[in-house]
């Protein structure tokens, strides 16, 4: 057992690029977990400057000088701020309560529905459907309450929330301007002799960089599809359940089929089982077969190098660790770690590419 442990060291930890490749990547996973909840502004800055620094790019190639081009597009980025807290966010908000407030009127019609079951289907008991609804209403209350003591805690939130929005765009700034200086200082902890730890950069750097700003694109286009076809189509709450199908695509394979359900549940209470709800329905999908097959492989064509069960396992494992953000970097973490075993000559096998 010694023996074998001698020799996988040897073979991957005697090189000193390795040690100091490992080490980096401890000290990095140590500090979000340590410090990943009070360093939020931080790390949403680090996202957002990611995906304007393309735009910024653009502007330089221009014979634009990179401060007028970072301060253009920081001006740009604080008028989205102010479109989005002024102008969706309310609507959102206003959406969001008349849902919760019409809730029990859904709640009441899929009950009925339910009741209906047992003359339809014999393998289905009474006692099985009043069981079903019993669970149906401990849920609404337990919701209800829930949603209460959210309404009373938000206004530390909000508080929250205003210091954000004046920190988010300094920190944008900042990390634009001076994103040679940053990364310079951080270079200078760091031993001339990096050439492993360069090359896992350097290829994380053009793999985040793609991969946040295709999932921005991405988002933008399903929500926006998906707003104009429900709300050209009558659904309620058109905008509500346009941002969570945006939002879905976040979570590669799972984020669409479990968004469905709302879509699918206010669909049904509205229209019930009539053409129109199966009209929706049919677009609805259509709408998520072009994302699978025709967007996500113009926008992510040679990022994402990772078997379907490489990326559920890092939703999963990442999620649980960081919440929204784990989710949210969960397939470019899972491409760090490939890309460190690669540099460490630690060889996989090849695997297909994913399609999300």
């Amino acid at each position: 057992m010694i023996k074998i442990l001698r020799e996988w060291y040897q073979k991957y930890l005697s090189d000193p690029q390795a040690v100091l490749l490992i080490l980096i990547l401890l000290v990095g996973f140590t500090v979000i977990l340590t410090l990943g909840k009070m360093l939020v502004p931080v790390f949403a800055s680090l996202v957002i400057a990611f995906l304007l620094e393309s735009i910024v790019g653009q502007f330089e190639k221009r014979s634009l000088n990179r401060l007028t081009g970072v301060i253009i597009v920081n001006i740009l980025f604080v008028l989205f701020l102010l479109l989005m807290l002024f102008g969706m966010v309310p609507l959102l908000s206003t959406q969001l309560t008349d849902f919760v407030r019409e809730l029990p009127v859904y709640i009441n019609k899929a009950q009925q529905a339910l009741l209906q079951l047992p003359q339809h289907y014999q393998f289905i008991s009474e006692a099985q459907v009043k069981e079903i609804s019993t669970l149906m209403n401990k849920e609404l209350a337990s919701t209800g309450q829930r949603l209460l003591s959210v309404s009373l805690s938000s206004i530390p939130g909000l508080l929250t929330l205003a210091v954000y929005l004046v920190l988010l765009p300094l920190l944008v700034f900042f990390f634009m301007k001076d994103k040679k200086v940053i990364l310079n200082w951080f270079a200078s902890f760091l031993p001339s002799e990096r050439g492993m730890a360069s090359q896992v950069w350097d290829e994380m750097d053009q793999q985040l960089g793609n991969y946040v700003r295709g999932k921005f694109w991405e988002i933008l286009a399903v929500g926006s599809v998906c707003l104009i076809a429900f709300s050209l189509m009558g659904l309620k709450y058109a905008f509500l359940l346009a941002v969570l199908v945006g939002l879905s695509v976040l979570v590669p394979y799972i984020g669409a089929t479990v968004v469905t359900l709302p879509v699918a549940f206010v669909a049904y209470a509205q229209w019930g089982w009539t053409s129109e709800f199966a009209y929706l329905m049919i677009v609805y999908g259509i709408i998520q077969g072009l994302d699978g097959n025709v967007l996500v492989p113009l926008l992510f064509s040679g990022v994402v190098n990772l078997h379907p069960v490489a990326i559920i396992v890092s939703i999963l494992v990442f999620g649980g660790l960081w919440g929204f953000w784990g989710v949210f970097f969960a397939i470019p973490l899972a491409t760090l770690v490939n890309a460190t075993l690669r540099a460490l000559r630690i060889t996989l096998p090849d695997v297909p590419v994913a399609n999300s």
